[in-house]
C-alpha cells in the first residue's frame, strides 16, 4: 500500500493542481492503494481502484536543523506545523481557533497504578479549543473549505466532530450544518449546538448518518458544501499528524518506544503513523523501531476481532458501547490500522464498558484528568495489553486522551458522587467517618 509522504521536489504527474490553489506544500492527491495521482480538489476516492486519497507533499528536505528552528519559533498552535501541512503559508493570520500544542503530561501515578517502570506520558487534548482532538483536523479542513470556495461546513459526526465544525465555521464566518445519530450524550449535542449553526439529529447509527451525508453530497442541495470528514477527508485526516509532531517536539524531538490510539474510522491512528515516518525522513528524530497500539471498546470492535483472528478484512457491527465517539461500526481505515500494528510490533485490542469506566476514574484519581469515554478506552486497554504481556511497560509509552470527561457525564454519573452527605457540624462530620 504505498504512501507518499515526503518528496525533495514537485512530484508527476505534470498538472498537480497547485496552480489552482495553494495549499503550502501540498502538491497533489494520491491513492493510498494504486498511487494514482490527482490535481488538489474536494476529492476523497481514486477514480481508478476506488482507494482513498490522501494528500502528496512536496517538504522541505535536506536542512533538519532549520526546519527544527523554525517550528520552534512558531505560533503555540498546530500552525507551527504548517510546513508540513496542507494549509497556505499565512493559515495562522486567519480567523481560527487555533488548536494545539496540548499538554503531555508525565504520568507517573498512573504509571505505579498500571506496574510501568518506564516513563509514561498522557497526550491530553481535552484542552483544545472545543476540548478534543478533532479541532486539529477540523481546522486543517476549514482552510481547504476555503481554498475551494465553499460556504458551508458540514460533517456526519458521533459527536465531538459536531461541535468542533460548529465553533470552526462560526469563527471563520461560514454556514455550519451537521448531522448526529440522535441518541448522542446531551453535553456533545449541547455543545454542537450552542454555536448557533443547524444541527441536525439522524435515527439511526453514525454509520447510517454518514450514509445519509454521501447522499447528500451527491444531490444538489449540497453543492458549496464542504463535508470535512467526506469530500474534505484528506485534507481533514492530515490534522491528526499534528499529535504525531507534537509529542516528538515535547519529548525533544525524539520517537516515543510506544504509543496507545483510541480506534473510531482509524483514521487518527493512520495518520500519528504517517506524521512519525515524516518526521523521520525530514530528519527531525532519530530513525529508529516505534510500536503503535489500537484501542476499541467491546461494543464497537470490528478492528480488534480482526486483529486477534488474523485476518485482513475489517467486517463491519452495529455498535453498543457507552464509548460513542468511537462506535463506528464500519471503520474507513480499518485494513490499514492492522497494516499499521502488525508492522511495527503493537496489537489491537478492546474493553468492555465496566473498564472504560474503571479507567476513566483510574485516570482521574492518579494524574487529575478527567477523560470522556474514549480516553477510559484507551487506558483500560493499555492496563489489560501491559497485563497480557503485550505492551512492555519498561519502554517510553504515550497514551491518548482525546476529549473531555464533561462530554461523558453519564458513563460515570451512576457511580459517582458526593462522598457523604452530612449536616453542617463537626458531630455528623465526625459521625460520618471522615474524621
Amino acid at each position: 500500500m504505498a504512501v507518499q509522504t515526503v518528496s525533495s521536489s514537485t512530484p508527476e504527474p505534470a498538472s498537480t493542481g497547485a496552480d489552482q490553489v495553494s495549499l503550502g506544500p501540498a502538491v497533489s492527491l494520491s491513492c493510498r492503494e494504486c498511487g494514482e495521482r490527482v490535481p488538489l480538489g474536494p476529492s476523497f476516492a481514486c477514480t481508478a481502484c476506488f482507494g482513498p486519497l490522501e494528500v502528496a507533499y512536496d517538504l522541505p528536505v535536506g536542512d533538519p536543523e532549520a526546519l527544527q528552528k523554525r517550528i520552534e519559533s512558531g505560533p503555540s498552535s498546530i500552525w507551527r506545523y504548517a510546513p508540513l501541512l496542507p494549509v497556505p503559508e499565512d493559515v495562522a493570520d486567519k480567523p481560527n481557533l487555533n488548536p494545539g500544542l496540548t499538554k503531555l503530561v508525565k504520568a507517573d501515578n498512573l504509571a505505579r497504578e498500571l506496574g510501568v517502570t518506564g516513563s509514561l506520558y498522557v497526550k491530553d487534548d481535552s484542552g483544545n479549543p472545543t476540548h478534543s482532538f478533532k479541532d486539529r483536523v477540523v481546522a486543517i479542513a476549514v482552510e481547504a473549505a476555503r481554498a475551494f470556495g465553499f460556504t458551508t461546513l458540514s460533517c456526519s459526526s458521533t459527536g465531538n466532530l459536531a461541535g468542533a465544525v460548529g465553533a470552526a465555521a462560526a469563527r471563520a464566518g461560514l454556514r455550519s450544518c451537521v448531522f448526529i445519530p440522535h441518541d448522542l450524550e446531551q453535553g456533545k449535542v449541547v455543545m454542537a449546538a450552542v454555536y448557533g449553526g443547524e444541527l441536525v439529529g439522524i435515527e439511526g447509527t453514525y454509520d447510517d448518518v454518514n450514509r445519509f451525508c454521501s447522499e447528500l453530497i451527491g444531490d444538489p442541495i449540497g453543492e458549496g458544501w464542504g463535508f470535512v470528514n467526506v469530500n474534505l477527508r484528506p485534507y481533514y485526516a492530515e490534522g491528526s499528524k499534528t499529535l504525531a509532531y507534537e509529542i516528538c517536539e515535547q519529548l525533544g524531538w525524539r520517537l516515543p518506544d510506544q504509543i496507545v490510539v483510541p480506534i473510531a474510522s482509524g483514521s487518527q491512528l493512520t495518520k500519528i503513523d504517517k506524521g512519525l515516518r515524516e518526521l523521520i525522513a525530514l530528519g527531525l528524530v532519530e530513525d529508529r523501531p516505534y510500536k503503535i497500539f489500537g484501542a476499541q471498546a467491546e461494543g464497537c470492535s470490528p478492528v480488534s476481532q480482526a486483529y486477534k483472528n488474523g485476518h485482513d478484512v475489517v467486517r463491519p457491527v452495529r455498535p453498543d458501547t457507552i464509548a460513542k465517539s468511537l462506535a463506528i461500526g464500519n471503520p474507513a481505515d480499518g485494513p490499514y490500522v492492522l497494516d499499521i500494528a502488525r508492522r511495527t510490533g503493537g496489537a489491537v485490542e478492546d474493553v468492555d464498558d465496566a473498564r472504560v469506566v474503571e479507567a476513566i476514574k483510574l485516570l482521574a484519581r492518579t494524574e487529575g484528568i478527567f477523560a470522556e469515554t474514549a480516553g477510559g478506552v484507551t487506558v483500560g486497554v493499555t492496563k489489560k495489553l501491559i497485563d497480557d504481556g503485550l505492551l512492555d511497560p519498561s519502554l517510553e509509552t504515550v497514551v491518548l486522551n482525546t476529549g473531555d470527561g464533561l462530554k461523558t457525564l453519564d458513563a460515570v454519573a451512576p457511580t459517582t458522587g458526593p462522598t457523604a452527605i452530612i449536616r453542617p457540624n463537626l458531630d455528623s462530620f465526625r459521625e460520618a467517618g471522615l474524621a
